[in-house]
Parts: C-alpha cells; sequence; structure tokens
C-alpha cells in the first residue's frame, strides 16, 4: 500500500510496479484505488479494463463498444428490462464507456444501496448472457446512431480529419464502428472479445466517494470475483506516424451556411520531455478566451464563435488540433488567418507576458479539476490507463510552474509541423470548395468525401 497524495490510497496487487508494456508491471488481480469523501452519502466506482477499441479485429469495428453495451442488455438471472428496474430500484447508475485505448464500466449509488449494487454490478461483470435478440437489437440501435450522426458537422469534421491523419492507424479508426463492420459482429464475436479483455488482471478499479479506504479492496474483490485472473492486455498500437505535406480532405455536405474547419497534425506523448512545454504554450496559442486564436479570430473578426486549440494524448503521440465554425462566406479567410497564426506562432513564439498569464491561468484552474474526490481519484486511474509517466497528475504544478519561454517555444518548434498538417472541412463544395483550396498554400493534396461516406 502506497500513499499518492492526500487523502488518496492506492493498493496494487502483488506485482505491480515497472517494467511491462508502457512501463508497468503485470498486476496479479486488478489494482485498486480510493480516495475517500463522507461529504455526500454516495459511493462511485469505476472499473477500467486495460483494451478499448484499438482491440477490435479488422472488419469488426465497434466490437469493443457493442460488447460493453451488452452487459446491460441481460445478465444471470436479469433480464434487460429487469437490470433497469433495479438499478433505478437502487437509486443508481450504471454505464459504460470505450476509448481507443480502454474500456471502463462505472457504477453510482445512494451508500445505503451500496450492498444490494454490488451484487449486481458483479452479477454484470461476470455473467452476461450475450442474448442474440438483445444484440440484435443493440446492433439495429447501434447503426441508427450512425446515421444521426450525420447530422452533426462537428463529428463528421472530426472524423474526417483523424481518418486521413491516422489512415491505416488504429487512432484513425471509429470507436463506433461503421455500418459494414456493425452487420459483421456476431455473438461468437462478442462472447470471445469479452473472454479476453473482461479479467482481473486486466482491470482497474477506482472507488471514491462515502467509503472508508480499508473497505475498497473487499469491494474491488467481491465485484471482480467472477471474472477470470486472465492476463494484462498489450497495448497492440504502434506510434503513429502521421502525414506529409498539406492535405485538405472536404466532407461535402449541401446547404452549409456555416463551416466546421480542424486543422491540425501530430502533437506531443506524455512521455516527451517537452510535454508539458508544449501544453503551456498551445495555452497561450489556443487555450483560453484571452488566447491568441481566440482573439485574432472572434474578437477581432468575428469570423468565429469559437476558435481554440487542443493538444491531445493518449499512450502514443495523438493529435494537435484547431478548431473554428466560421460562416460559410467567411471559411477561407479564416482558414487562410489560422495558417498564418501557426506559421508566426513557430517563427516567433509566444512572449514572456503570455507565459506569464498561462501559468498562472493553469496553476488557478488547477483546483477545479482535483476538487471531487472522484476526480482526483480518476486522475490515478488515467495514470495506469493510459501509462502516463507516475506522478503525471501530482507533479502538474510544479511542472507548469517550471516551463520556460525558450522551453515553451522550443517546443513549439519541435512538436507542431506548419507544413505537415490536415485541414478538415465540412461545407457545401460547390459553393466553396475551390475557395477553400485556394486559401492553403503549399497544399499537397485534396479530398472530397461525401458526408454519408460511412
Amino acid at each position: 500500500m502506497s500513499q499518492n497524495v492526500e487523502g488518496a490510497l492506492t493498493w496494487g496487487a502483488e506485482g505491480q510496479g515497472r517494467g511491462a508494456p508502457g512501463g508497468r508491471a503485470a498486476p496479479r488481480g486488478a489494482a485498486v484505488l480510493v480516495e475517500a469523501s463522507h461529504a455526500l452519502p454516495l459511493v462511485s466506482i469505476m472499473v477500467a479494463f486495460r483494451s478499448g477499441a484499438a482491440h477490435d479485429p479488422v472488419g469488426r469495428d465497434g466490437l469493443a463498444r457493442i460488447t460493453a453495451r451488452m452487459l446491460r442488455r441481460g445478465a444471470e438471472g436479469y433480464s434487460a428490462n429487469e437490470i433497469e428496474e433495479t438499478i433505478d430500484g437502487l437509486g443508481g447508475e450504471f454505464g459504460s464507456d470505450v476509448a481507443t485505448s480502454a474500456t471502463t464500466v462505472h457504477f453510482e449509488v445512494i451508500k445505503r444501496s451500496l450492498d444490494r449494487f454490488l451484487d449486481l454490478g458483479a452479477t454484470l461483470l461476470a455473467r452476461p448472457t450475450f442474448s442474440p435478440p438483445e444484440l440484435a437489437r443493440l446492433l439495429r440501435e447501434a447503426e441508427a446512431e450512425l446515421v444521426e450522426a450525420r447530422d452533426s458537422d462537428r463529428s463528421l469534421c472530426s472524423r474526417a480529419f483523424r481518418r486521413t491523419l491516422f489512415a491505416g492507424h488504429p487512432y484513425g479508426r471509429r470507436i463506433a464502428g461503421a455500418i459494414p463492420t456493425l452487420r459483421a459482429i456476431t455473438r461468437d464475436d462478442v462472447a470471445a472479445f469479452y473472454a479476453r479483455h473482461y479479467t482481473r488482471r486486466n482491470a482497474i478499479v477506482a472507488i471514491s466517494g462515502d467509503v472508508e479506504p480499508g473497505q475498497a479492496q473487499a469491494i474491488a474483490d467481491r465485484l471482480l470475483a467472477g471474472l477470470p485472473e486472465g492476463e494484462v492486455i498489450p497495448d497492440p498500437v504502434s506510434p503513429p506516424e502521421g502525414r506529409r505535406g498539406r492535405c485538405l480532405v472536404f466532407v461535402d455536405k449541401p446547404e452549409r451556411t456555416q463551416t466546421q474547419m480542424v486543422i491540425g497534425g501530430l502533437g506531443t506523448d506524455a512521455r516527451d520531455p517537452d510535454h508539458m512545454a508544449l501544453l503551456v504554450a498551445n495555452t497561450a496559442f489556443g487555450g483560453t478566451f484571452s488566447s491568441r486564436l481566440m482573439q485574432e479570430v472572434r474578437a477581432k473578426r468575428g469570423w468565429s464563435y469559437g476558435a481554440s486549440s487542443r493538444v491531445g494524448f493518449d499512450r502514443h503521440r495523438d493529435a494537435f488540433t484547431m478548431w473554428t465554425a466560421p460562416a460559410a462566406q467567411d471559411a477561407p479567410a479564416c482558414l487562410a488567418l489560422q495558417l498564418e497564426l501557426i506559421e508566426a506562432l513557430r517563427r516567433d513564439g509566444i512572449t514572456e507576458d503570455e507565459l506569464a498569464f498561462v501559468k498562472s491561468y493553469l496553476v488557478r484552474s488547477h483546483a477545479f479539476e482535483v476538487d471531487t474526490a472522484r476526480k482526483r481519484v480518476h486522475q490515478k486511474l488515467e495514470e495506469i490507463v493510459y501509462d502516463l509517466p507516475e506522478g503525471y497528475h501530482e507533479t502538474y504544478l510544479k511542472r507548469v510552474e517550471a516551463v520556460t519561454l525558450e522551453e515553451a517555444n522550443a517546443a513549439v518548434r519541435r512538436r507542431i509541423s506548419e507544413d505537415d498538417l490536415v485541414i478538415g472541412v465540412v461545407g457545401t463544395h460547390a459553393e466553396i470548395g475551390e475557395a477553400i483550396a485556394a486559401a492553403i498554400p503549399r497544399l499537397a493534396e485534396v479530398k472530397v468525401e461525401p458526408h454519408d461516406l460511412e
């Protein structure tokens, strides 16, 4: 047992430490994290499995997500309707989420119902039935959700951007799958995915709220008792290589008076020595309302209500992105301006005043990242699931304050390219396609895709 932060205790089963894939040794059984808070009579539990959509077999995109959602569609002794009625009757919540690198199953319940809710949770985790009629119903619902998602221009833009930037890589695949891949999923596929990935050694349990630290191991053991020991599943993802040159991917959608635009390329990895320096520099560039990007695009020109940039992370290098949503007639000029701002950022860097402001902002706003027990324990969970450097969150403030101007600007020049960029646009191609392409100097490739491509 080791103390990580004030009030947070971590239990690691025998054998846990450094040295396995991603820098962490394989624990025997589940690791358990707990953060106690008696402010409210609520208990939150998250079970994370170190497997996500990256483990979907080729041609079965969406399998990890379907498997997780099937946990609520029937278990030994419970029909799907009975599961819903029991959750409601206990005053609880149950859900699941799938990301590229992880699957999480989460519970929240009032303290007095914890004992009965653990019985239900253990059953849902360990004895799902994967009823064929329920699976068929869920697959139809998932397909309908994909069709409905075509109404979201922002989602279409994000998909086109990631599909192009990470072409041929798991980070470019859609977690929800595609209509052909969903139609290929069988009950045997779901059962096989579940059997391999839902095991004690592949799990981490995070508990927060109205519990005593000494209860954590017993709660986790009870919740996972029916799962096989299994093994830690290695990360199947290799570092992405990105894309060379400037590529425009235009998603053609009729009658668009407003566009969605995302511009970006590869960003940073949490283990990069300049990772924090890049995060700080990006905050100055597009991470606050007073940032350079917001001021130039919105405040000065009124081209887009929102203008922001983000540096994402996963177990490997993820994307740096800039987002805007200008009116169709303003989109070419807005795009040209954003490209100029990237070039200026690389050439001139951020200023000493910008650095001082964003460091103060990040330090002050950090309180909102740790103001609940659930947030604090989830930070520890995130470190394990995503193989972040040990103490990534605990040392956050110290590392922010240590970033120098030279380090911030060097990180920008090293990690953000002005030449190797993907520009994703959703709009009506017949109306603005040529003007958008003309706004991109040194454009190497243009792809025009229908909005209902998948």
